[in-house]
C-alpha cells in the first residue's frame, strides 16, 4: 500500500486470474475509502479491533454497522475477524456479516494438523 500506483496492476492482473483480493483490518492503518475505489478487491475483513467490544461500545457497532453498508454497497463479501463469542457473532449477523473468523470457531491450527482436519473433513462430507 506504500506504493498504490506500481501495486495497482498487479492487483488486477491477480483478479483477472479469478483470484480474490481482500482489504484486511479494515479501518485501520494503511486501509482507506480511496482504496475501495481503486483497488479490485472482492471483499472487506473488518477488524478485531472493532469486534472485540462491539457488544459493550456503541461507537464499535456503529463503525460495523457502516462497514457492513459500505461493503453491501458495494457488492463486497465482509468477514470478521477476532470473533470469540456468541454474542459478537449474532451482533455481526444482525448487521449482515454472515462469515467471520476467530476462536469462536477455531484456536490457530499447525499447518501438519490442519492437514489432518481438511482431510478428516473431506472423507466425512463424502461418507454422508
Amino acid at each position: 500500500m506504500r506504493d498504490p500506483t506500481g501495486t495497482i496492476p498487479t492487483l488486477k492482473r491477480l483478479r483477472a486470474m479469478g483470484i480474490s483480493l481482500a482489504i484486511d483490518d479494515f479501518g485501520t492503518g494503511y486501509s482507506s475509502l480511496a482504496y475501495l475505489k481503486r483497488l479490485p478487491i472482492t471483499r472487506l475483513k473488518i477488524d478485531q479491533s472493532f469486534v472485540r467490544n462491539a457488544v459493550m461500545d456503541p461507537d464499535d457497532v456503529a463503525i460495523i454497522e457502516a462497514i457492513a453498508a459500505l461493503a453491501a454497497k458495494l457488492k463486497l463479501d465482509l468477514i470478521a475477524e477476532g470473533v470469540e463469542t456468541d454474542s459478537q457473532k449474532a451482533l455481526l449477523l444482525q448487521y449482515g456479516c454472515d462469515k467471520a473468523q476467530g476462536y469462536l470457531f477455531s484456536r490457530p491450527v499447525a499447518a501438519v494438523e490442519f492437514d489432518k482436519l481438511l482431510k478428516s473433513m473431506l472423507n466425512s462430507s463424502q461418507q454422508a
